[in-house]
C-alpha cells in the first residue's frame, strides 16, 4: 500500500504588488494555519511522511518548514519546481516516479492541481482550500501503478476544520 498526503500552501499575502508570484510569503493567517495542520498531521502518526517533495515557491517552502516543525518530521524536505504551476496529469507524472522506497510521501503545492488531483485520483471531488491537507490510499505495491480513481480519500484537513474541533 502506499499512502500519499497532498498540503496546499498556506494562506499568502498578496500586500507587495511588485513580488512575483513565485515569491510571495505566507500571511498572517498562513504563518498560524501551517503549524496548526503540523499538530494535526502529528495525531495521526500512521501516516507521517517518509519522503516530503515540495514546489519551491516561497509560500510552499514556509508552509512545509511550518508543518514539518510542528509534526516533529525529520525527514528532508525536497525541492521540485515541476510542482509549482503543474496540472494534475503533471503530477500524477510525478507521483508515478516517487522511489517506491517510499510508503508515505507527502506533496507541497498548489491548486488548482491539487484540488484537480485529489479529484482525479480518488473520484471525491473536495475543497482544497489554503493550508488544506489531503490523505490518499493506494492498494499498489509501486507508485508508478498509481492512477485515476485508483485511491480512496481517507480524510481531509483544513485549518476550518480543525478550529471547528476545537470549539
Amino acid at each position: 500500500m502506499k499512502t500519499l498526503l497532498l498540503l496546499r500552501h498556506a494562506k499568502s499575502d498578496w500586500d507587495d504588488a511588485s513580488l512575483q508570484d513565485f515569491d510571495r510569503p505566507l500571511a498572517a493567517r498562513g504563518e498560524r494555519d501551517a503549524p496548526e495542520m503540523g499538530k494535526a498531521l502529528r495525531k495521526r502518526e500512521e501516516t507521517l511522511p517518509d519522503l516530503i517533495v515540495s514546489s519551491p515557491a516561497a509560500r510552499a517552502k514556509a508552509t512545509v518548514k511550518a508543518v514539518v516543525k510542528a509534526a516533529k518530521v525529520n525527514t528532508e524536505i525536497q525541492y521540485n519546481e515541476a510542482i509549482y504551476g503543474a496540472s494534475s496529469a503533471e503530477l500524477i507524472n510525478l507521483v508515478n516516479r516517487l522511489p517506491d522506497a517510499s510508503s508515505c510521501a507527502m506533496l507541497v503545492g498548489h491548486n488548482p492541481g491539487f484540488e484537480d488531483l485529489v479529484g482525479r485520483l480518488s473520484g471525491s471531488h473536495e475543497r482544497m482550500p489554503t493550508a488544506a491537507l489531503a490523505c490518499l490510499e493506494f492498494q499498489v505495491n509501486s507508485w508508478s501503478e498509481v492512477g485515476e480513481e485508483q485511491g480512496k480519500l481517507v480524510w481531509l484537513l483544513t485549518p476550518k476544520k480543525l478550529k471547528a474541533k476545537e470549539r
